[in-house]
This record gives C-alpha cells, structure tokens and sequence, in this order.
C-alpha cells in the first residue's frame, strides 16, 4: 500500500507561469470591451488605456489572489470605459474649471463600473477589490479634514453605492463620512436621478452637470456648456417665439466654436494616454510627476507627423476596405504550424549562420550593460555582504540589495518587413528567419522588439477600385488600394509565443504589393505609443513603393513622394530613430542611416552590424565619447 505523499509532487520551484492568466485577463478585455482589435500589455509602467492598447501592471512572480483580482479589475474597469463610453460626447459636456472636471469625470468612470458590476457578479468583484487597493494607496483611510478629502472620490463612491447598492469599501468609509451629510443636503435629488440615467451616457452627464449646480460650482461649467444646455432645452420643450429667437442669437455666437473645441478636446485625449480607472491613486496622486494627468486635463504629445507639409498632396479614396490584422487571424493553426515548420526546414543551413551573427550582437550588447547595484535596502536579494547582520540579528531588514535599471534596456525595436510579391521566395525566407533570431536575441538582451509587415489585400486595387468605378471614377482619387499591415509579433508578447506567426510569411498568395509611405507611419504612430525611451525603426524593403491601381490614376512618382515627406518628418522631428535595408534596391537615396545589400544572404550581417551600431553610439554618447576595450 503507498504511503502517504507517495503521489505527491515537489513544490514548484520558482515563480509560477503567468502566461495563461494573463491571455485569460486579454481574452475577457476584448470580449468586454467588444473590441476584437484590443491589443492588452502587462509591464511596469503605470496602467493606461490609449486606442486600441491597453497597459495593465505586471504581476508578481508569485501573485496572490487580491492581485489577480487587482490586475482583473483594472482590465475590467478599461474594458467598460471602451464598451459603455463616448469619448467625444464625454468632452462635449465637461465643465471648464478644473474641481467640477475632476467631479464630473470620476462620477462618469462610476457610471461605467456600475454598468459592468450589475450585468456580471465576477466583473463587481474585481473591481470592488481594485477600488480598495487604491483607495489604501491613496492613504484616505485616516483623513480627518474635509480640505484634505477629495470630493470627486466621495461623490464617485456615493455614485456607485447608489446605482448597485453595494457598500462602501472599508477603506472609503471615513472618506464618504465626511462629505455625505452636505452632498445629500445639497444635491440629493439629483445624486438619486442619475440611477435613472445609467445606460444614457448624454442624460446621464447632464444630470451631473445639475449636480454641479447645486453643490455651487455653477461657476465652473463654462459659458459656452451653459448655453449649449439651454439649446437642448430649447430644442426638448415648446417655448414662445422671442425666447426661440434669443436661443438662435446665443447659438450663433458660440455654436461654430464650440464644435471645433469638441472635436480638438476629443482627438487631443485619444491621442494622449486615457488613465482608465485611477488605476494607480498612488502615482496620480503626486502633483510632481510630470507624467501624470490630473482630472479633466488631456496632454497632446508632441506629435511629428500630426499634419504632412501643404506641397504634399497625397490622399486616401477611401480607407473602409483597410486592415490591421495579426497574424494568427489570418489562417487557421494548423496551417500555421505547417507554415512554421517549412519555414524551419528551408532554413536549416541559413539559421546556423544567422545564429552565430546573432550571438555576436548579443554579446556585443551585454558587454555595454553595466550592472551597478543599490544595498542597503529592506526587499530585493539576499546580499551575502550582508550576511553576518543576518546571523548575529535576524531582524536586521536592511540586508538585501537590488539592481538598478540601465537605460540601454529601455529600447523598444521594430522590424517593419516588406511583404510585396517581388520579396517571394528566397528575400522574404531570409527575412522571417532573420526577425525570429534577432526577436530571441534582442529579448534575451532586455529590449522589446515588434515585427510588422505590410502588404495590399488585393492586385491592381480591390474594394476601393471597385468603389472608385462605381463612383464614376473621379480624377485625382490618390490611394486607390485596399492595405493589409500585419502584426506578426507585438512588443509586449514573448518571442515563444510569436514564433509561429512568422511562418505566415511563406504563405502563397500573401505577398501582393506595397505602399511604403503609409506603412511607415503606421509602425511609427505604434512607436510613438510605446513607453520606452529609446525607439528604434528598422525598414527592409526591396524596392521602391509600387502599387499598379493608384499609379495608374495619379502621377507616376506619386507613391514616392509620399514616402519621401513621411522619412523626412520622422528623421527630422520625431524621437524615433529610422534606419533602412534596401535588398537589391538602392534605399540611400531615400533614407540618411541605410545600407543597401545586393544578396538576401547579407541580409543578416546588415542587420546585426546597424543595430550594434546603433547601441555602441548610445553607449559612446553616455560615457562621453570614450569606447571601451571589447
């Protein structure tokens, strides 16, 4: 008979894998959200929301269960604000002074949460324990003076204790409790009509507009809000003629201005980073950081290609038929299996060379990592310096040591690949093997590297040439094409997971044909979003750009033009650092930093040799020019 434990396994050693919760946290998002192109990241950095990415906070190598939850509220809390809220409308409504903004902001981010919490038990969980994780951080659990209690965070826990009629956190009791007495004297009527309002976004804003009035920030809500209000009302209830004509005289005056401060306020917040559900109270609370976002305010970055220079006069007929798509949505997974593994078998020779220049890069880049240590420290390893304190007093906290960030590892990298026709065969082979090496390379080094691709969803034009006939061809149309960009590996996934996809590019009939100019920017406008510091683009092309359906409509150096004022704007005013590798294709005549290689073979010692260059510049540049001995 076996003993007991017989069947027992030894603990895991380590930390545990986080991968298949972390897909789980993703898959939920989207299906939250209902947004399918959703792309959802975990790192460091404070969680944010911008488009169609979404950054939650890593998790511990060994999490409990209250940080699962966390991280699954914060993702709950940006999935709601995607699915239930209307940017545009949103700013349309929002007061101009800054405490009925911070008011009306975090009421709205209540009404989101409550739509979620009511429809799924699980999602009001999660976030019942995120909203008790921040509210600990913020430290409001002890404050005693109405001037240190944030209004807007009573009133959004009032909010939503009032739409769900679930309790107050513990940790906001002593917060609410002193704001609940005025709030319900002041403005209880309207706090209980917003219950009425939950799933009408406009009704629901303006109720809170109301309830602004009565906690005496009428003051902050603008003129021109005010006299949009009045419009509506005008428009909803029968009124005399004289304060009809009143009305139009107000609206002329404010109408055309308040629509361009409405559209500006709403491409202004999706272009800046969205700080969904106060995530990290603790960060935002700090007036200091130059990266936080205070309530009601929306930063714009400083954005190089916001507009191309006026004697560019490249268009787009119609963008309707374009995708972005990644690369497991387009076959099924067995076929990218089968593709992965031909890919694997046609590169048995090349890889072994390939590999070795990629082990050289690595050491190259290693060798510029200066480690450098803080001690002294309460968590973080065991120093053995400091093991004597350990023995002669156990209690002794400050034992341990850490290692200090370096900045060369806060460098994202982007392999964007040419996939047009004129790459089959041996040129795009070369570069899938080429990406998936120097992808595991760079990740061993601690850099985050993203491979592109870009190709047309059709020859000589598509849906978009088919419209453009229908129309009665129309002169001038410019792009006259349907774009198919392609995510083979996004920065925030691991090379592991990824690796298949590269196999997509041997697939027949992907590679058609390429736009240069558009794809360029697409890959930088992913760059500019990225939280690294450094950021690095890398073009691989064989030719220049080439699209039949547009050229047969527009002039001949149309789609040249084009690529030409998107390099000069991202070399000459944007952070991102642009290099090219031309195939048989001369491309120093498009890009300053380029190198042009007349056999595929090279392709892999170009691309070791531009980017250890790149790297050994950055280092010479911090050490103040001096080179090491390597």
């Amino acid at each position: 008979m076996a003993g007991r434990g017989d069947n027992s396994r030894p603990a895991a050693k380590g930390g545990i894998d986080s991968e298949p919760l972390k897909r789980a946290v993703g898959g939920a998002m989207r299906a939250i959200s209902g947004d399918r192109e959703l792309e959802v990241g975990f790192s460091q950095d404070r969680p944010a929301l911008t488009g169609h990415r979404a950054r939650l906070p890593d998790l511990p190598k060994k999490p409990t269960r209250a940080d699962i939850s966390i991280t699954r509220g914060i993702g709950d809390s940006m999935a709601l604000r995607q699915a239930c809220h209307d940017l545009k409308l949103h700013s349309s409504l929002a007061p101009e002074g800054q405490q009925a903004r911070a008011v009306y902001d975090a009421v709205e981010q209540a009404r989101v949460e409550c739509i979620g919490s009511l429809a799924m038990d699980g999602v009001a969980d999660n976030l019942s324990v995120m909203l008790e994780d921040k509210l600990q951080k913020a430290k409001l659990t002890s404050v005693a003076d109405r001037a240190d209690a944030p209004l807007e965070e009573a009133l959004a826990l009032m909010v939503r204790e009032k739409l769900t009629g679930r309790p107050i956190p513990r940790s906001g009791e002593n917060l609410v409790s002193l704001w609940r007495d005025w709030v319900e004297e002041k403005a209880g009527d309207d706090v209980d009509a917003l219950a009425a309002n939950i799933e009408d976004q406009n009704a629901f804003a303006r109720t809170v507009r109301d309830m602004l009035v009565s906690l005496e920030m009428a003051e902050e809500l603008g003129d021109d809000q005010q006299d949009e209000d009045s419009e509506e009302d005008n428009d909803d209830t029968s009124q005399d003629d004289e304060s009809g004509e009143q009305s139009g005289e107000d609206e002329s005056g404010t109408d055309d201005s308040q629509s361009e401060d409405s559209d500006s306020s709403s491409e202004e917040q999706e272009q800046g980073e969205s700080e969904a559900a106060d995530a990290d109270t603790d960060e935002m609370s700090d007036e200091d950081d130059a990266d936080t976002e205070t309530p009601g305010e929306t930063r714009r970055p400083d954005h190089p290609l916001a507009n191309l220079p006026p004697e560019n006069d490249y268009k787009i007929y119609t963008p309707t038929f374009d995708e972005t798509v990644g690369a497991a949505d387009l076959c099924e997974e067995e076929e990218l299996d089968r593709l992965r593994a031909f890919l694997d078998k046609q590169l048995a020779n090349l890889q072994g060379v390939v590999g070795r220049l990629a082990n050289r890069l690595q050491r190259r880049l290693m060798a510029q990592q200066n480690r450098s240590w803080d001690f002294d420290l309460e968590e973080g390893y065991l120093d053995p310096a400091r093991l004597v304190r350990v023995v002669i007093d156990p209690m002794q906290p400050l034992s341990f040591k850490r290692e200090r960030d370096t900045n060369f590892r806060d460098t994202v990298v982007t392999l964007l690949i040419d996939n047009s026709g004129s790459m089959r065969g041996r040129p795009i082979t070369v570069a899938a093997t080429c990406a998936d090496i120097l992808a595991r390379t760079l990740e061993r080094c601690g850099v985050s590297v993203e491979i592109l691709g870009f190709t047309t969803r059709a020859w000589k034009g598509g849906q978009a040439r088919e419209k453009w006939l229908k129309d009665g061809k129309p002169a001038n149309p410019g792009r006259l094409n349907d774009l198919r960009h392609i995510i083979y590996k996004s920065a925030d996934m691991p090379w592991r997971r990824a690796r298949r996809n590269l196999g997509l590019m041997m697939r027949e009939g992907l590679l058609k044909e390429n736009i240069d100019g558009e794809a360029l920017l697409w890959a930088h406008n992913r760059l500019l979003g990225r939280p690294e510091q450094r950021r690095i683009l890398m073009m691989i092309s064989d030719g220049a750009p080439v699209d039949d359906s547009t050229l047969s409509v527009n002039p001949g150096n149309y789609l040249e033009r084009h690529l030409r004022a998107a390099i000069e704007h991202i070399e000459t005013r944007s952070p991102v650092e642009l290099l090219a590798i031309g195939i048989g294709h001369d491309v120093t005549r498009y890009y300053r930093r380029a190198v042009t290689i007349v056999d595929a073979e090279e392709l892999a010692g170009a691309m070791t040799d531009q980017l250890a260059g790149l790297f050994e510049d950055e280092s010479m540049a911090r050490s103040g020019g001096q080179r090491r001995a390597g």
